[in-house]
Protein backbone atom coordinates (compact mmCIF):
# COMPACT_ATOMS: atom_id res chain seq x y z
CA UNK A 1 0.00 0.00 0.00
CA UNK A 2 1.52 3.22 -1.26
CA UNK A 3 2.14 5.95 1.41
CA UNK A 4 -0.22 8.44 0.56
CA UNK A 5 -2.89 5.82 0.48
CA UNK A 6 -2.17 4.68 3.75
CA UNK A 7 -2.35 8.43 4.85
CA UNK A 8 -5.67 9.23 3.30
CA UNK A 9 -7.00 6.05 4.65
CA UNK A 10 -5.99 6.89 8.58
CA UNK A 11 -6.96 10.78 7.73
CA UNK A 12 -10.68 9.80 6.75
CA UNK A 13 -11.25 7.30 9.40
CA UNK A 14 -14.13 8.60 11.52
CA UNK A 15 -15.15 11.12 8.85
CA UNK A 16 -18.32 12.04 7.23
CA UNK A 17 -17.45 13.07 3.91
CA UNK A 18 -20.70 15.09 1.87
CA UNK A 19 -21.03 13.97 -1.05
CA UNK A 20 -21.80 17.73 -2.50
CA UNK A 21 -23.98 18.75 -5.11
CA UNK A 22 -22.77 21.11 -7.45
CA UNK A 23 -25.30 23.94 -7.39
CA UNK A 24 -26.72 25.01 -10.71
CA UNK A 25 -29.43 26.72 -12.62
CA UNK A 26 -32.29 24.77 -14.71
CA UNK A 27 -29.67 25.69 -17.75
CA UNK A 28 -26.57 23.97 -15.99
CA UNK A 29 -25.10 27.30 -15.45
CA UNK A 30 -22.79 27.29 -11.98
CA UNK A 31 -22.36 30.24 -10.10
CA UNK A 32 -18.85 29.97 -8.22
CA UNK A 33 -20.02 32.38 -5.50
CA UNK A 34 -22.92 30.04 -4.71
CA UNK A 35 -20.88 26.74 -4.57
CA UNK A 36 -18.17 28.53 -2.31
CA UNK A 37 -20.75 29.28 0.15
CA UNK A 38 -22.79 25.80 -0.12
CA UNK A 39 -19.70 24.10 0.76
CA UNK A 40 -18.63 26.01 3.41
CA UNK A 41 -22.16 25.96 5.00
CA UNK A 42 -21.77 21.69 5.13
CA UNK A 43 -18.36 21.82 6.27
CA UNK A 44 -19.20 24.31 9.24
CA UNK A 45 -22.66 22.31 9.81
CA UNK A 46 -20.66 18.80 10.57
CA UNK A 47 -18.99 17.85 7.19
CA UNK A 48 -15.18 16.67 8.19
CA UNK A 49 -14.51 16.09 4.32
CA UNK A 50 -15.97 16.75 0.99
CA UNK A 51 -16.78 15.21 -1.92
CA UNK A 52 -17.21 17.10 -4.88
CA UNK A 53 -17.81 15.88 -8.54
CA UNK A 54 -19.46 12.54 -7.70
CA UNK A 55 -22.30 10.91 -8.59
CA UNK A 56 -24.12 14.04 -6.32
CA UNK A 57 -22.32 16.45 -7.79
CA UNK A 58 -23.41 15.42 -11.63
CA UNK A 59 -19.52 15.17 -12.43
CA UNK A 60 -19.50 13.55 -15.39
CA UNK A 61 -21.92 16.37 -17.03
CA UNK A 62 -19.71 19.49 -16.43
CA UNK A 63 -16.60 20.74 -18.54
CA UNK A 64 -13.45 20.63 -17.39
CA UNK A 65 -13.36 24.30 -16.58
CA UNK A 66 -16.13 23.83 -14.53
CA UNK A 67 -15.00 21.18 -13.05
CA UNK A 68 -11.75 22.65 -12.55
CA UNK A 69 -13.10 25.66 -10.37
CA UNK A 70 -15.39 23.60 -8.06
CA UNK A 71 -12.17 21.74 -7.20
CA UNK A 72 -10.48 24.87 -6.84
CA UNK A 73 -13.05 26.42 -4.38
CA UNK A 74 -13.35 22.87 -2.41
CA UNK A 75 -9.67 22.97 -1.59
CA UNK A 76 -9.83 26.50 -0.53
CA UNK A 77 -11.63 25.30 2.56
CA UNK A 78 -8.86 23.30 4.26
CA UNK A 79 -10.66 20.26 4.46
CA UNK A 80 -9.69 16.93 2.28
CA UNK A 81 -11.51 16.85 -0.87
CA UNK A 82 -11.79 13.94 -2.94
CA UNK A 83 -13.13 14.63 -6.60
CA UNK A 84 -15.02 11.98 -8.92
CA UNK A 85 -13.45 11.04 -11.88
CA UNK A 86 -14.69 8.85 -14.56
CA UNK A 87 -18.50 8.05 -15.04
CA UNK A 88 -18.87 8.77 -19.05
CA UNK A 89 -19.75 6.33 -21.07
CA UNK A 90 -17.90 4.47 -23.53
CA UNK A 91 -14.29 3.78 -23.75
CA UNK A 92 -12.86 7.42 -23.68
CA UNK A 93 -13.26 7.00 -20.17
CA UNK A 94 -9.89 5.57 -19.82
CA UNK A 95 -8.56 8.63 -21.63
CA UNK A 96 -11.26 10.96 -19.52
CA UNK A 97 -10.78 9.79 -15.90
CA UNK A 98 -7.11 9.81 -15.56
CA UNK A 99 -6.93 13.49 -17.20
CA UNK A 100 -9.15 14.55 -14.64
CA UNK A 101 -6.98 12.81 -12.26
CA UNK A 102 -4.36 14.78 -12.76
CA UNK A 103 -6.51 17.86 -12.98
CA UNK A 104 -7.49 17.24 -9.32
CA UNK A 105 -3.65 16.52 -7.99
CA UNK A 106 -2.37 20.29 -9.55
CA UNK A 107 -5.54 21.95 -7.73
CA UNK A 108 -4.07 20.43 -4.48
CA UNK A 109 -7.34 17.07 -3.86
CA UNK A 110 -6.43 15.16 -1.26
CA UNK A 111 -7.60 11.89 -3.42
CA UNK A 112 -10.16 10.71 -6.25
CA UNK A 113 -13.50 8.87 -6.24
CA UNK A 114 -13.27 6.34 -9.13
CA UNK A 115 -16.42 6.13 -10.96
CA UNK A 116 -17.23 1.99 -12.18
CA UNK A 117 -16.86 1.54 -15.37
CA UNK A 118 -18.28 -1.05 -17.88
CA UNK A 119 -14.58 -1.46 -19.06
CA UNK A 120 -11.87 -2.68 -17.43
CA UNK A 121 -11.73 -1.69 -13.80
CA UNK A 122 -8.56 -2.79 -12.71
CA UNK A 123 -6.96 -0.99 -15.34
CA UNK A 124 -8.83 1.94 -14.95
CA UNK A 125 -7.78 2.70 -11.46
CA UNK A 126 -4.18 1.76 -12.72
CA UNK A 127 -4.27 4.51 -15.43
CA UNK A 128 -5.67 6.89 -12.77
CA UNK A 129 -3.53 6.10 -10.52
CA UNK A 130 -0.20 6.77 -13.05
CA UNK A 131 -1.60 9.82 -13.79
CA UNK A 132 -2.29 11.67 -11.03
CA UNK A 133 -0.25 9.84 -8.24
CA UNK A 134 -3.39 10.75 -5.90
CA UNK A 135 -4.71 7.96 -3.22
CA UNK A 136 -7.98 6.48 -4.75
CA UNK A 137 -11.51 5.57 -2.98
CA UNK A 138 -13.35 2.12 -5.48
CA UNK A 139 -16.69 3.23 -6.38
CA UNK A 140 -19.08 0.45 -5.65
CA UNK A 141 -22.42 1.51 -6.85
CA UNK A 142 -25.60 0.08 -7.46
CA UNK A 143 -26.46 0.75 -11.26
CA UNK A 144 -22.90 -1.44 -11.58
CA UNK A 145 -22.37 -3.69 -9.14
CA UNK A 146 -18.47 -4.66 -8.76
CA UNK A 147 -17.71 -8.87 -9.24
CA UNK A 148 -16.09 -9.92 -5.96
CA UNK A 149 -12.92 -10.75 -8.11
CA UNK A 150 -12.33 -7.49 -9.47
CA UNK A 151 -12.90 -6.00 -6.14
CA UNK A 152 -10.26 -8.37 -4.68
CA UNK A 153 -7.72 -6.87 -6.97
CA UNK A 154 -8.50 -3.38 -6.91
CA UNK A 155 -8.21 -3.49 -3.16
CA UNK A 156 -4.64 -4.91 -3.22
CA UNK A 157 -3.97 -2.11 -5.67
CA UNK A 158 -1.28 -0.06 -4.13
CA UNK A 159 -3.13 3.26 -4.81
CA UNK A 160 -6.74 2.63 -3.67
CA UNK A 161 -7.22 3.84 0.06
CA UNK A 162 -10.64 2.67 0.79
CA UNK A 163 -13.72 1.66 -1.24
CA UNK A 164 -16.88 3.36 -0.79
CA UNK A 165 -19.97 1.00 -1.61
CA UNK A 166 -23.53 2.27 -2.07
CA UNK A 167 -25.70 -0.50 -3.01
CA UNK A 168 -28.68 0.71 -1.77
CA UNK A 169 -30.94 -2.00 -1.02
CA UNK A 170 -28.56 -4.95 -1.00
CA UNK A 171 -27.28 -5.68 2.26
CA UNK A 172 -25.68 -9.00 1.69
CA UNK A 173 -23.16 -7.00 -1.15
CA UNK A 174 -22.67 -4.23 1.37
CA UNK A 175 -21.54 -6.48 4.10
CA UNK A 176 -19.60 -8.49 1.50
CA UNK A 177 -17.90 -5.40 0.30
CA UNK A 178 -17.19 -3.77 3.86
CA UNK A 179 -15.62 -7.06 4.99
CA UNK A 180 -13.31 -7.39 1.71
CA UNK A 181 -12.02 -3.64 2.07
CA UNK A 182 -11.27 -4.11 5.89
CA UNK A 183 -9.46 -7.32 5.33
CA UNK A 184 -7.53 -5.75 2.60
CA UNK A 185 -6.20 -2.74 4.61
CA UNK A 186 -8.28 -0.56 3.29
CA UNK A 187 -10.95 1.98 4.56
CA UNK A 188 -14.33 0.75 4.23
CA UNK A 189 -16.76 3.48 3.63
CA UNK A 190 -20.52 3.56 3.47
CA UNK A 191 -22.27 5.61 1.10
CA UNK A 192 -25.45 3.68 2.34
CA UNK A 193 -28.31 6.24 2.67
CA UNK A 194 -31.05 3.65 2.89
CA UNK A 195 -28.48 1.73 4.84
CA UNK A 196 -26.42 3.95 6.74
CA UNK A 197 -26.79 3.03 10.87
CA UNK A 198 -26.47 -0.83 9.94
CA UNK A 199 -24.14 -0.57 7.67
CA UNK A 200 -21.96 1.18 10.34
CA UNK A 201 -22.95 -1.68 12.44
CA UNK A 202 -21.71 -3.79 9.93
CA UNK A 203 -17.92 -2.04 9.98
CA UNK A 204 -18.50 0.69 7.86
CA UNK A 205 -15.09 3.21 9.18
CA UNK A 206 -16.53 6.60 7.33
CA UNK A 207 -18.94 7.86 5.50
CA UNK A 208 -19.52 9.49 1.68
CA UNK A 209 -23.22 10.01 1.74
CA UNK A 210 -25.52 12.24 -0.74
CA UNK A 211 -27.79 12.71 1.88
CA UNK A 212 -25.13 14.98 3.60
CA UNK A 213 -25.39 17.62 0.95
CA UNK A 214 -28.31 19.19 3.01
CA UNK A 215 -29.36 18.04 6.40
CA UNK A 216 -25.77 17.36 7.23
CA UNK A 217 -26.15 18.13 10.68
CA UNK A 218 -28.64 15.31 10.82
CA UNK A 219 -26.10 12.72 9.23
CA UNK A 220 -23.20 14.05 11.33
CA UNK A 221 -25.14 13.01 14.65
CA UNK A 222 -25.42 9.25 13.82
CA UNK A 223 -21.81 8.99 13.26
CA UNK A 224 -21.52 10.60 16.62
CA UNK A 225 -24.44 8.87 18.29
CA UNK A 226 -22.23 5.40 16.66
CA UNK A 227 -18.65 6.21 18.42
CA UNK A 228 -21.01 6.98 21.57
CA UNK A 229 -21.84 4.50 24.10
CA UNK A 230 -25.64 5.18 24.05
CA UNK A 231 -27.72 2.45 21.93
CA UNK A 232 -31.05 4.47 22.54
CA UNK A 233 -29.03 7.96 20.90
CA UNK A 234 -27.98 5.81 18.18
CA UNK A 235 -31.00 4.69 17.62
CA UNK A 236 -33.23 7.80 18.12
CA UNK A 237 -30.50 9.21 15.22
CA UNK A 238 -30.95 6.70 12.59
CA UNK A 239 -34.46 6.62 12.74
CA UNK A 240 -34.53 10.29 11.83
CA UNK A 241 -32.09 9.67 9.36
CA UNK A 242 -34.06 7.23 7.52
CA UNK A 243 -37.09 8.57 7.66
CA UNK A 244 -35.74 11.28 5.66
CA UNK A 245 -33.56 8.51 2.77
CA UNK A 246 -37.11 7.12 2.44
CA UNK A 247 -38.46 9.94 1.02
CA UNK A 248 -35.59 11.14 -0.57
CA UNK A 249 -34.11 7.98 -1.88
CA UNK A 250 -37.01 6.39 -3.90
CA UNK A 251 -37.76 6.03 -7.28
CA UNK A 252 -36.46 7.29 -9.32
CA UNK A 253 -33.32 6.94 -7.40
CA UNK A 254 -31.82 9.45 -9.61
CA UNK A 255 -34.39 11.73 -8.56
CA UNK A 256 -32.67 11.93 -5.29
CA UNK A 257 -29.91 15.00 -6.15
CA UNK A 258 -32.82 16.94 -7.20
CA UNK A 259 -34.48 16.05 -3.92
CA UNK A 260 -31.38 16.86 -2.08
CA UNK A 261 -30.92 20.52 -3.66
CA UNK A 262 -35.26 21.26 -2.15
CA UNK A 263 -33.53 20.50 0.78
CA UNK A 264 -30.66 22.69 0.52
CA UNK A 265 -32.71 25.61 -0.27
CA UNK A 266 -35.28 25.32 2.32
CA UNK A 267 -32.03 25.35 4.53
CA UNK A 268 -30.69 28.45 3.23
CA UNK A 269 -27.71 26.85 1.44
CA UNK A 270 -29.06 27.72 -1.80
CA UNK A 271 -31.01 30.05 -3.78
CA UNK A 272 -34.19 28.41 -5.79
CA UNK A 273 -32.59 29.40 -8.95
CA UNK A 274 -29.69 27.33 -8.19
CA UNK A 275 -31.30 24.28 -6.66
CA UNK A 276 -32.02 22.15 -9.86
CA UNK A 277 -30.78 19.07 -10.99
CA UNK A 278 -30.97 19.25 -15.05
CA UNK A 279 -29.52 16.20 -15.78
CA UNK A 280 -32.16 14.06 -13.38
CA UNK A 281 -35.31 12.50 -14.00
CA UNK A 282 -38.84 14.74 -14.05
CA UNK A 283 -40.53 14.29 -10.52
CA UNK A 284 -43.85 14.10 -9.98
CA UNK A 285 -45.99 17.15 -8.94
CA UNK A 286 -46.25 17.70 -5.45
CA UNK A 287 -43.08 15.65 -4.64
CA UNK A 288 -40.91 18.73 -3.28
CA UNK A 289 -43.90 19.37 -0.75
CA UNK A 290 -43.93 16.11 0.55
CA UNK A 291 -40.23 15.98 0.77
CA UNK A 292 -40.21 19.05 3.21
CA UNK A 293 -42.46 18.33 5.37
CA UNK A 294 -40.85 15.00 6.32
CA UNK A 295 -37.89 17.24 6.87
CA UNK A 296 -39.70 19.75 9.03
CA UNK A 297 -41.31 17.08 11.23
CA UNK A 298 -38.18 15.27 11.92
CA UNK A 299 -36.21 18.15 12.29
CA UNK A 300 -38.20 19.00 15.64
CA UNK A 301 -37.20 17.57 19.20
CA UNK A 302 -40.44 15.41 18.90
CA UNK A 303 -39.34 14.16 15.33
Amino acid sequence: MDISARNLRDRLRGALIAAAATPMTASGEVDLDVVSRYLAGLVADGASALAVLAHTGRGPYLTPEVRAAVIGRAVALGVPVLVGVGGSDGPAVTAVAPEQARVAAELGAAGVLVFPSAHDRVALHEAVWRAGRLPMIAFDLYTMPCPEGTMRELLAHPGVAGLKTALLADAVGCQRAIALTREAGRLAITGEDRMFGPSLLWGAQAALVGIAAANVGMTADVLRAHRGSGLRAFEEASGRLDRLAEVTFTEPVEGYVQRMLWLAAAEGRVPESHAVDPYGPPLPAGERAAVLRVADRISRPEG
